[in-house]
């Protein structure tokens, strides 16, 4: 009740029913125990010993699906939670203004957790269609991001996207943490090949016993129970791809192998966007009627220019590098009240173009702050209370 008021008054009576619907998928979890056994977590025995090892049990068709005879696959795959697909939390939260989302990141101790909660129930007032948690490069936070991504669907209304990388995994270690995922409810999963940690750009290893693409990834989420998969999509094309054609032909690719939408890579240029959902739709016009989701960053110092060209992999464009050169001014300090001004402007201008153009949704990487976010949602009449200046 308390989260609910904090919310304020014309909210609360929509977030208690989200409350009741998350009790209700609490009990309907535990109704599908017997089909779904729970895959332990990283420090659990069944004598409630630590262990030190992740995910002592790697999941297979028998322990995700459930199975009526030992050793022989169920023929049917269990529900392991009640919770809507991304696409079906698009088409409800559809309406007057077009859906949003957002991304948070895991945290690395206990007070960027703090922070991360923070920015986790202010965004739970402003009601996103979904909300998705990163993945630590080369797994170095997976134990982390499994149980906070955990706690999003047991303790909130908030619908999540857990991100799933190849990197560094082995494909009995990517079904032992999918199987995690489904243990606590979690059904929508961001499939991604994944960076090579500490170099982005560096030259990219499959695991001996791994994947190679996110295609075969998304075979193997699919194919392990009743899973609902997007995948990553590049409006410039990824760096590792020769061509644009090529880029077009491995997101088809995705999801032809059962992805039900994608999310662009961050970008800065809404021409960009537009022409990857033409190639997608000369190339493929069945898998390009699945949506495509526009990501987006609001810029909010030059510093954060570094990391946003990291993200995306590519420079920002000239045009809007001078905007926010021009707003830091020429003193020996920039003018960050400016320079945050202006960032917040490209993204409202960028988000109205996305939404005159049609896009799905709008997903924002908020680097587990709230304020950038609320603010342009603010901007483009979303109806929602900023939130405070710290967060």
């Amino acid at each position: 009740m308390v989260d609910a008021l904090r919310c304020g008054v014309p909210r609360a009576l929509r977030v208690i029913r989200g409350r009741a619907r998350s009790v209700a998928r609490v009990v309907r979890r535990g109704e599908h125990a017997a089909s779904v056994r729970r895959i332990r977590g990283p420090s659990e025995r069944p004598d409630g010993a630590a262990t030190g090892h992740l995910y002592t049990e790697p999941v297979t068709f028998d322990n995700v699906r459930g199975s009526s005879t030992p050793g022989r696959p169920s023929r049917t795959k269990p529900n392991v939670s009640a919770t809507p697909s991304v696409v079906q939390s698009l088409r409800a939260h559809a309406g007057p203004a077009v859906p949003f989302s957002v991304e948070f990141n895991p945290p690395r101790d206990a007070a960027a957790e703090a922070r991360l909660w923070r920015a986790v129930r202010q965004f739970e007032c402003m009601h996103p269609a979904f909300v998705s948690m990163t993945y630590g490069a080369g797994g170095s936070t997976r134990d982390r991001t499994v149980r906070v991504t955990g706690q999003l669907a047991q303790e909130t209304t908030l619908l999540p996207v857990a991100h799933l990388t190849a990197v560094e995994h082995s494909v009995a270690e990517l079904r032992s943490l999918v199987g995690a995922y489904a243990d606590s409810g979690i059904r929508n999963i961001l499939v991604l090949r994944g960076d090579p940690p500490g170099d982005p750009l560096g030259e990219w290893h499959r695991h001996p016993e791994g994947v190679s693409y996110a295609e075969e990834l998304v075979r193997i989420v699919r194919d392990l129970g009743d899973f609902h998969v997007g995948v990553a999509s590049f409006p410039q094309g990824h760096h590792r791809s020769p061509d644009l054609e090529t880029d077009t032909a491995f997101l088809a690719a995705k999801l032809r192998a059962g992805a039900e939408y994608s999310i662009t890579q961050m970008f800065f240029d809404v021409e960009h966007y537009l022409r990857l959902r033409d190639r997608l739709a000369a190339f493929d016009p069945i898998e390009a009627a699945k949506p495509i989701i526009p990501e987006l960053m609001p810029i909010t110092s030059l510093r954060t220019v570094k990391r946003a060209e990291e993200l995306c992999g590519r420079p920002l464009p000239a045009a809007v590098l001078n905007r926010l050169r021009s707003a830091a001014g020429d003193g020996p300090e920039e003018n960050a009240v400016a320079v945050r001004a202006a960032g917040i402007e490209i993204a409202t201008e960028m988000a109205q173009r996305l939404i005159g153009e049609g896009a799905p949704c709008l997903h924002f990487i908020t680097l587990n702050f709230a304020k950038a976010t609320s603010e342009v949602l603010t901007n483009l009449g979303y109806g929602v209370t900023a939130a405070p200046i710290s967060a």
